[in-house]
């Protein structure tokens, strides 16, 4: 008789299907992090970042998930800048009530920086309402503070390198990514077996506060961020630049201003200023101002981690303990009335306040003040979005907008974005250097340009499959 194939076994489990990847945010720009990994038993979110930047962009903030928020099982946040982490009190409005899984400085970080974007979210909103400059009536936050609160009862900090099982067989290592303090780039295991790395946003070896990020393992899908991904860092130049420029306002008796992201910029930024200290580039009698609660808020962080003696920050670092960090005289201006002294205090400065883009925060109450006048400076240190004040000046704006009204630009304005804690594109080439090839490494968070350059050099270098996804693409974990 003739063989025939043998019966399946109805009671015998069917092999799990490929997990569908989504990319809903962070293609063909910079912000907006996220990436949704839908399994047969787990939904994940790997980064839940706000759109930032152009007002197309920023309207996106407002739509709701491509999936329903309560139907997403965990959310993985790589670290707390506000483009990777500043929507989750939205999904949590929405519905979301899971874990959110991070290191635990992340964790400490991502607080600082939610309560902030809802602070100044109530403040621009109460101030539109009051002055009439928005088209919306009411104007509303994108979220409060109460959203914030509940959003982090839902943080759920992970030690970085153990095995953690998020749910139905999938699980989760986090690995230090050297971008900013307890920064990670994160590794999946799905259930099928196949694996996903998302590289968050990786450091440059050269970052004077921290180590290198961990090297690439390998992994069958790569999610490579590609924000410098044309471009080289100088990191010499860039601080010869920086303190020309400090030294040519001083000697004005101008006044410079530096907008920095609240989050390791306004760090690394006071410790080329206490360097400046010691060379005597930058005078005794000129007073440094920490203009952001936040920035406060995320140095006594760091602080805190040299005092710990955190395995991600430089030996050099742990050496000189706080003073590194502290270029005395410094001066903190935590409250309203302590901000709005420093208009009044007299001779040269340097204020150091956030946003780093410009796009919102007491550092736009300094620039309305200082933009006119051209003794001072603004100095730009490190990435500047398309479509951000910051952007503007940079481009050579001879206006900004800002509370309604436009602003004169007469004041020197200096990019020096070699202070940018991303990784270049020859680092991040490098990063990925003798690790397997993936099957597909999709390139992410990047303006176009950025992103198609790293994708053909990877390519033509590595002859690895690279490609850069169309937003709200999906595709197959394979």
């Amino acid at each position: 008789m003739p063989e025939t194939a043998p019966h399946p076994d109805p009671a015998a489990p069917s092999p799990p299907r490929p997990a569908l990847l989504s990319f809903l945010g962070a293609v063909g720009t910079v912000t907006g992090s996220k990436f949704l990994v839908e399994s047969d038993h787990a939904r994940i979110l790997v980064d839940c970042g706000l759109f930032q930047g152009f007002a197309s962009l920023r309207r996106r903030n407002w739509e709701r998930t491509a999936r329903d928020a309560a139907d997403i099982h965990a959310v993985v946040v790589t670290h707390a800048h506000l483009d990777h982490c500043g929507y989750l009190p939205r999904l949590v409005r929405q519905g979301f009530r899971g874990p959110i899984l991070c290191s635990a400085r992340t964790a400490r970080l991502a607080a600082i920086v939610l309560r902030d974007s809802a602070r100044l979210q109530m403040e621009a909103a109460r101030h539109a309402n009051e002055h009439g400059w928005s088209r919306h009536r009411p104007a509303k936050p994108l979220y409060d503070d109460g959203d914030v609160e509940k959003t982090l009862s839902y943080v759920d900090p992970v030690a970085v390198g153990a095995d953690v099982e998020i749910m139905g067989g999938t699980r989760l290592t986090l690995h230090h990514a050297g971008h900013i303090l307890g920064s990670t780039w994160a590794r999946l295991t799905l259930e099928d077996g196949h694996t996903l790395a998302v590289s968050g946003d990786l450091g440059r070896p050269g970052h004077p506060l921290l180590l290198p990020p961990e090297p690439f393992s390998g992994a069958d899908v790569l999610l490579l961020e590609s924000t410098y991904g044309d471009r080289r860092h100088d990191q010499e130049s860039g601080r010869s630049a920086f303190a020309s420029v400090i030294a040519r306002t001083l000697a004005r008796g101008g006044t410079v201003v530096v907008p920095a992201f609240a989050i390791d910029r306004t760090e690394v930024v006071l410790h080329e200023l206490a360097r400046l200290r010691d060379t005597g580039v930058l005078p005794p009698s000129v007073p440094v101002y920490v203009d952001s609660p936040m920035a406060l808020a995320a140095l006594d962080v760091y602080r805190d981690a040299v005092r710990e003696r955190a395995t991600e920050l430089r030996p050099e670092i742990l050496a000189r303990g706080e003073a590194a960090l502290s270029p005395a005289p410094f001066l903190a201006a935590r409250t309203v009335q302590e901000s709005i002294e420093i208009n009044s205090a007299p001779g040269p400065a340097v204020i150091v306040s956030s946003a780093g883009m410009a796009t919102g925060g007491r550092v736009l109450h300094h620039l309305r003040r200082l933009l006119p006048d051209p003794r001072n400076s603004v100095v730009v240190v490190g990435f500047a979005a398309a479509g951000t004040r910051a952007r503007d000046l940079v481009e050579g704006a001879r206006v900004l907008k800002m509370f309604g009204e436009y602003v004169p630009v007469r004041a020197e304005v200096a990019d020096v974005p070699h202070f940018s804690a991303h990784a270049d594109e020859d680092q991040l080439v490098d990063w990925l250097r003798g690790a397997p090839a993936p099957h597909t490494t999709y390139l992410v968070h990047g303006e176009p340009a950025a992103s198609a350059a790293l994708r053909d050099r990877i390519d033509q270098e590595l002859g690895w499959t690279a490609v850069v996804p169309r937003s709200g693409e999906a595709v197959l974990v394979r």
